[in-house]
């Protein structure tokens, strides 16, 4: 549901920044920023999600470099993903699971696309369920992305809406997708890997339909809740109104957004 009044922003400029170099900075450096920026909302003792992608990994190395110096202690660790668990553990996170610990302190975790009122994309990576598991049962859930992923409206970087399918007749729930989204001229892609091009597989033995659209979708909630009415879907990528806090980096700085 959207937000009825719009985020609060306060502008943070870290001290690499103080000096605004006249050249952008790299896109993963921004990203670099804006995780070790969530980090500081970890305290010891807490049970903190652990997002997946080229942004939440930072983060996570942030953790264990925090973790392995005692600076944060008793910290417990769920992660969004086979990938993450293993950087994780390679960090010296300790690990848990949902059934251990339902109710989380914490998450953070990155995002494809992010709207003027915090609804985010996710799962161009490929673990939108399990993240998405995870980031619902976390008390917060801290997004951090560069300002790249910023958009007018959820799909508007005309690039993949992730939606999660069982492979059983996949082209028939492909085409349904296709269809709820007939009026934003959508296109429905069954995910692939780029270096085999065989037919990419989830963690959970899923398959993933990636939907692009040329026009606005509208109400969000209402088109979630179409999608996960259709047999054969298992989870979509839009996280609406989930997220409480948003770091977005830039060559200015880093905003913060939280959801009021």
């Amino acid at each position: 549901m959207a937000a009825t009044h719009p985020p609060q922003f306060s502008v943070i400029t870290p001290s690499s920044l103080s000096s605004p170099s006249p050249l952008p900075m790299a896109q993963d450096d921004l990203k670099k920023i804006a995780a070790y920026k969530a980090v500081e909302f970890v305290e010891s003792g807490m049970v903190v999600g652990l997002g997946t992608g080229s942004t939440a990994k930072h983060a996570v190395d942030r953790i264990g470099e925090l973790v392995q110096q005692g600076i944060l202690t008793d910290i417990i660790g769920i992660p969004t993903s086979t990938k993450t668990h293993e950087q994780a553990l390679s960090v010296n996170i300790p690990l848990s699971d949902l059934d251990a610990h339902p109710v989380l302190d914490l998450a953070i975790d990155g995002a494809d696309e992010v709207d003027p009122d915090l609804n985010l994309v996710k799962g161009r990576g490929g673990s939108l369920l399990r993240e998405k598991m995870i980031e619902f049962a976390s008390k917060k859930f801290v997004v951090i992305v560069d300002e790249s992923k910023l958009v007018d409206h959820i799909g508007g970087s005309g690039l993949a809406m992730p939606v999660e399918i069982v492979p059983f007749c996949w082209k028939f729930t492909a085409k349904r997708l296709e269809l709820l989204f007939e009026e934003a001229d959508c296109v429905a892609k069954l995910r692939t890997c780029e270096k085999t091009g065989e037919v990419f597989v989830t963690d959970n033995s899923n398959y993933t339909i990636d939907l692009y659209f040329k026009k606005s979708i509208g109400d969000l909630k209402a088109a979630g809740d179409a999608i996960l009415r259709l047999p054969g879907v298992v989870e979509h990528g839009m996280f609406v109104d989930m997220a409480t806090t948003v770091i977005v980096a830039g060559d200015n700085g880093v905003t913060v957004k939280n959801k009021p």
